[in-house]
């Protein structure tokens, strides 16, 4: 039986970078993934002062929704109801909405297309945290279906 062979694991890392660069890889690429996020930490730490990680931190917090809409079906009609978003599915959005909004941006290196993207994001700018302020606003038009959610 062959010995498992062991990843090279950064000692500053976190389940939270883990989960991100497994978000990241692609078709199982997960050593160019390590890659591209690490060197997009080199890059935000060419650009800012402030320590890579904490933008990173940053960046995911301002990108993590609180509240959604989810379609219900009353009496033949389908309201968006507003509901709180569970942890792991506000991990999982801020993520997602952070690598889409990176993947988006064309002409550039994706290690540095996700370095803009962590640092438009950490100052509340950037495709991520517009979707975010969308969910919201789309949230607080159906207010109204609130009631929906109980039953």
């Amino acid at each position: 039986m062959p010995k498992p062979v062991k990843t090279f694991i950064p000692a500053n890392s976190s389940p939270l970078i883990e989960k991100f660069i497994n978000c990241l890889m692609m078709q199982g690429k997960k050593s160019i993934a390590r890659r591209v996020f690490w060197d997009a930490m080199e890059v935000i730490k060419t650009r800012t002062k402030d320590p890579p990680l904490e933008v990173f931190q940053k960046a995911m917090l301002n990108a993590t929704p609180l509240v959604e809409v989810r379609p219900k079906r009353v009496a033949g009609a389908v309201y968006q109801v507003p509901v709180e978003v569970n942890p792991k599915r506000q991990q999982a959005l801020s993520i997602r909405w952070i690598l889409g909004a990176a993947r988006d941006r064309k002409g550039i290196p994706m290690s540095q297309k996700l370095a803009l993207e962590l640092l438009d994001a950490s100052a509340e700018q950037g495709g991520a945290v517009k979707k975010k302020q969308d969910v919201l606003k789309m949230a607080q038009a159906n207010k109204a279906f609130a009631h929906f959610a109980k039953s």
